[in-house]
């Protein structure tokens, strides 16, 4: 969602949907993701759960230390596609303590289970937004990572117009600031954005807002709902920004 066509594409595919919208809210790596969407795929030939299959002898494997985690990554997954709500509390109860391994694993589980029994008990169809860092609610999580324009540490009073700026912009286009962390020369911000919202568009503006009082925001904004930066990633990209502007 980094570019204009990127995000109409996107809002207009959510539009022309016929179904209930909502958001994954944990956390799970895109390669999870597309790992865990490939097994369970290939699990859909195996003949579903029924009501006579003993649940309680797939909790207690999942709970047993002795089960090697392919196995329990196997059970997961068939438990996820079985349409039960015996299996969906199964995958409830395995997250209060699950095997730190597979903690990402089975919260797609217990997502694909949700969706299952929504789709089987509900008319209307359940369509879920699943993204590397989650969401809440209506709303999907986004990283923002700004940086200095100068290169050179944000004033005191440059970080208090970020903080108002950004705080009041947000409320009033019903986000939610979850973080926001002046570094010395860069700030990172997360926040929680309406479906629908042109994340970018907004930053950009608040970034207007923010440079009437001195233009020190860069125009280098990072934008992503996939995954946090790492301090490597950010030195980077403050690296590339510092050249650009010392040949320019």
């Amino acid at each position: 969602m980094h570019q204009r066509d990127n995000f109409e594409d996107f809002k207009k595919l959510l539009k022309d949907a016929d179904g209930e919208f909502q958001v994954i809210e944990h956390q799970v790596p895109i390669e999870t993701q597309m790992e865990y969407f490939i097994y369970s795929n290939r699990m859909r030939s195996v003949r579903r759960l029924d009501e006579r299959v003993d649940f309680e002898k797939f909790a207690s494997k999942l709970c047993d230390s002795e089960t090697i985690l392919d196995d329990k990554k196997k059970l997961l997954s068939t438990l996820a596609i079985s349409k039960q709500a015996k299996a969906y509390r199964i995958l409830q109860g395995y997250l209060q303590a699950p095997d730190e391994e597979l903690k990402d694993w089975a919260h797609m589980a217990l997502m694909e289970s949700r969706v299952m029994l929504e789709s089987e008990f509900s008319d209307e169809k359940q369509i879920y937004i699943s993204t590397g860092m989650g969401g809440k609610g209506n709303r999907l999580r986004f990283y923002i990572l700004m940086l200095s324009s100068s290169g050179n540490q944000f004033l005191d009073y440059q970080q208090q117009v970020i903080e108002r700026e950004f705080a009041y912009a947000l409320h009033k286009d019903d986000c939610e600031m979850e973080e926001l962390t002046v570094k010395e020369n860069y700030v990172e911000l997360i926040v929680l954005a309406p479906i629908l919202t042109n994340i970018k568009r907004f930053i950009e503006n608040v970034v207007s807002e923010c440079n009437q009082y001195g233009n020190f925001i860069s125009n280098t904004i990072t934008v992503t709902n996939v995954k946090r930066l790492t301090e490597n990633e950010i030195a980077q990209i403050i690296k590339k920004h510092e050249n650009s502007r010392t040949s320019s």
